[in-house]
């Protein structure tokens, strides 16, 4: 089996720090609803039961129905495509200094998470075809270089990526990184699917790293300029606030300077004030008009 090579209209790849993730993981999952990040913190005992209401009204992008529906979303602004699927096996360097960067959501050879993946499906299914290239992963952790993985790791991917074993650490993957703290956090500000779904994409695109651009500063910054529902705000204006952080992170590297996967996809749904994600849906990435429903 090739390797899934793609041709997109822009970068198909999350642009996180080239930092190694694992040191950022730690505090993915266990401070996603601690310290700063929680709008709740700060509220009154008052405040804090409203929020608490407001949080146990708002929709769960967790929902399979609408969590299918972001998977979408995200692939057409990755892969140019609704068939998220098919991704398993994509595997390319698209020269943006992060080495490799393949799979369903970008895993990359240069940020930690492409060496975390590969860890769990061995730990799974020891002997598989990617596990000896285990030694390789860790030297070129936070570098771009493809030394020990040339010439045969793409093809292995590939390979690998058959085995629903190795499709399923994708998902858990996926899930424990980028789509679980962003449904958590999004719960936690009192935001409906639509919200939800904005804080996955900007932690598939920018992780939750310390840097300016991560999505943890994103929120800061969008949180300068709007309240979220769980303090008493109006989700609709929060939301704006959020994507003009986002929109501001973006246009910080080249690589992402076109925005449309907020301009004319997320910031078209809000416009509609369609809070639920309910389909259809229509909108665009780079041009490409897409639909749901």
């Amino acid at each position: 089996m090739e390797a899934l090579v793609q041709t997109p209209h822009s970068s198909p790849t999350p642009s996180r720090t080239l930092t190694s993730r694992r040191t950022l993981l730690t505090f993915i999952g266990a401070a996603v609803v601690a310290g700063p990040l929680v709008a709740t913190q700060t509220a009154s005992a008052g405040q804090t039961a409203s929020a608490g209401q407001t949080a146990a009204r708002a929709g769960g992008l967790d929902d399979p129905a609408k969590k299918e529906i972001a998977m979408k979303l995200v692939c057409s602004a990755e892969n140019s495509s609704l068939d998220w699927k098919n991704y398993y096996r994509y595997i390319e360097d698209i020269d943006d200094g992060r080495g490799y960067t393949a799979g369903i959501i970008g895993f990359c050879s240069g940020t930690g998470d492409m060496l975390d993946l590969v860890e769990l499906y061995t730990r799974r299914k020891p002997g598989n075809v990617l596990a000896k290239y285990l030694p390789a992963l860790r030297r070129v952790d936070g570098t771009d270089s493809h030394d020990g993985l040339d010439p045969n790791y793409p093809r292995d991917w590939a390979r690998a990526a058959a085995d629903q074993a190795f499709q399923q650490a994708q998902n858990d993957e996926r899930d424990r990184v980028y789509f679980n703290p962003a449904v958590k956090q999004g719960k936690a500000d009192g935001i409906g699917v639509l919200g939800q779904f904005c804080y996955y994409d900007a932690i598939v695109m920018h992780g939750d790293g310390g840097d300016s651009t991560s999505f943890r500063n994103i929120r800061k910054r969008a949180l300068r300029s709007a309240t979220p529902p769980a303090q008493g705000g109006d989700e609709v204006a929060y939301l704006h606030a959020f994507l003009d952080a986002r929109v501001w992170a973006m246009k910080q590297e080249e690589a992402h300077e076109d925005t449309t996967r907020v301009d004319t996809a997320q910031r078209v749904f809000l416009n509609k004030r369609n809070l639920s994600l309910n389909t259809p849906l229509e909108w665009k990435v780079y041009g490409d008009s897409y639909r749901i429903g």
